[in-house]
């Protein structure tokens, strides 16, 4: 018979104990950013007030998750439940270093985005609520970071699904639509793929809270929970867009604001990716052991295959696009190699690309805007016209390759180190460790060739495609807020390229992030469950 958590003896602090304040740094960025959306829609008479106040929001909710961030790192996880409903009845909100890590850098980028936004945003566009849909992205991002519970990740789900689906359409042009109908088809599938796994699991375990499938869930049937993870791997595999699952992202995040793809691109997919990691290595790591060969061969094909894509590619933010599917298949090699090294790996890529990729794209529309083109093929002369652009978009590249010191360099070293601790271990499956390696070394080279070819059509190059040497091609001039993008896009990189010259704190993090998720006792304390370790 499937395992209960019904007999569960709940302390008796739990219930006697004032929540001390600074606890309530888990709840205030979900609430501050909720609450924040349902003003800015009352502000929508007043629209030139809306940016201010949606910043003013951002920053509160940074201040929190700093202090959150803080108190993980010094304290150890952290969970609450609001009323008396305690877990494993109640949904609780519960933050390891790897989701406070994450939620702060999701604040970060969209405080920056947000200012950044404006580049491409007149009068005619005040009144349309974006900033409202931003800081309900914000929240649904924020909340699936920082659930401790399986059904609230699927109410953060729909949260973000939502927001996102608003932002796509933003503006109505038919390419929008037609991207939106692919965008949300694919995404409202993976959402009833984890609904029915949910069902299934809640069936077999009685419980959802994640802490406490951690304790119940070895008790269980073995062939059943390999199912239950086989579908969520499925789930949320789309949403992060792994290969073979993956067509949607290239369709359609290139097409509505600049801004917006760069909010979709740091948030939308590592949030599948972060789903993944937390349910295979750290609720599920029985049932992730059974389907190694498969993230294996799912890791391998992300790797190759995304960086391809963008080779052949000629649109830059549909490249672009590529190159943010082929840091998944990162991911899915740190899930795949569950030792130390290889989680550690696999979280501080996720960090890194939440804010590699946003400064990619928001110097992809700088250069855009620039040009007035969005094909390579139209582009070129940037390098002595604008070379603070020449460096933003070169420095990207190269912290998306990996390539020493930039911040893309350290999660990839955790990864071949945790390949090569696996691949002389003399195991049976030391071959799918060196294999892992092999990709992820020829991923970094397909990257930096298909990063440099863009580079070389955009600045190198005297003009567009075709044209004769003496032919260069007249580039616009960036306005106040054109110049206003470009200091924020220097903003984001100077915060990517400090993190990468001073690697040992996020590196210590990701070593105790591994920590907790490998051996989560901690974490399932935090709860107040009792019971046995998992």
């Amino acid at each position: 018979m499937a395992a209960s958590s019904s007999d569960v003896t709940l302390p008796v602090a739990m219930i006697e104990t004032a929540t001390p304040l600074l606890a309530w740094t888990i709840v205030l960025p979900v609430a501050l950013a909720l609450m924040g959306a349902a003003s800015l829609l009352l502000l929508r008479r007043w629209p030139r007030a809306t940016l201010p106040a949606a910043v003013i929001v951002v920053l509160a909710i940074l201040v929190c998750e700093a202090a959150l961030l803080w108190q993980v790192y010094t304290g150890g996880p952290v969970s609450m439940t609001m009323g008396k409903w305690l877990p494993p009845f109640g949904i609780s909100l519960s933050a390891d270093l790897f989701g406070a890590g994450f939620a702060l850098a999701a604040a970060l980028v969209t405080l920056v985005v947000l200012i950044y936004a404006e580049t491409d945003r007149d009068e005619s566009d005040r009144g349309d609520n974006f900033h409202a849909m931003v800081l309900l992205l914000l929240a649904g991002v924020t909340g699936a970071f920082l659930t401790g519970d399986l059904f609230n990740l699927y109410v953060w789900f729909e949260v973000t699904l939502i927001a996102s689906f608003g932002l796509l359409v933003l503006g109505g042009r038919p390419v929008q639509l037609d991207a939106a109908v692919k965008y949300g088809f694919l995404n409202f599938l993976a959402t009833t793929l984890f609904l029915l796994s949910l069902g299934l699991l809640y069936g077999l375990l009685g419980t959802l809270n994640m802490a406490d499938i951690m304790r119940v869930a070895p008790q269980a049937s073995p062939a059943a929970m390999t199912g239950v993870a086989a579908l969520l791997l499925l789930a949320f595999g789309m949403k992060a867009a792994a290969f073979p699952l993956n067509a949607w992202l290239p369709a359609s995040y290139h097409v509505p604001p600049v801004a917006v793809s760069a909010l979709f691109a740091s948030l939308l997919t590592k949030v599948g990716a972060y789903a993944l990691l937390r349910a295979l290595v750290a609720v599920l790591p029985g049932s992730r052991d059974v389907l190694e060969p498969v993230l294996v061969l799912l890791a391998i094909l992300t790797l190759v295959l995304a960086p391809l894509g963008a080779i052949a590619e000629t649109h830059l933010r549909r490249a672009i696009g590529f190159l943010v599917i082929g840091g998944i298949g990162a991911v899915l090699a740190g899930i795949a190699l569950p030792n130390a090294s290889g989680v550690a790996g696999a979280g501080l890529y996720v960090f890194h690309a939440m804010l590699t990729m946003a400064v990619l794209y928001m110097v992809a529309g700088l250069i855009e805007k620039r040009s007035g083109a969005f094909d390579t093929r139209q582009m070129g002369g940037f390098y002595a016209a604008s070379t603070p652009l020449s460096i933003l978009f070169l420095g990207a590249v190269l912290a998306t390759a990996g390539v020493p010191p930039f911040l893309g360099f350290w999660p990839k070293l955790l990864l071949l180190q945790a390949g090569a601790e696996q691949g002389v271990s003399g195991s049976a499956d030391a071959w799918m460790a060196t294999a892992l390696v092999v990709a992820l070394l020829v991923n970094a080279v397909l990257t930096l060739i298909a990063g440099t070819r863009l580079w070389a059509h955009i600045f190198w190059r005297q003009g567009k495609e075709g044209a004769s040497e003496h032919d260069a091609l007249a580039l616009l001039s960036l306005d106040r807020r054109g110049r206003l993008g470009l200091a924020m896009s220097v903003a984001l990189a100077l915060v990517v390229g400090a993190a990468g010259l001073w690697p040992n704190p996020m590196m210590a993090g990701a070593r105790d992030g591994a920590s907790d998720m490998l051996n989560p006792a901690r974490y399932v304390a935090a709860t107040g469950l009792a019971g046995d370790e998992p």
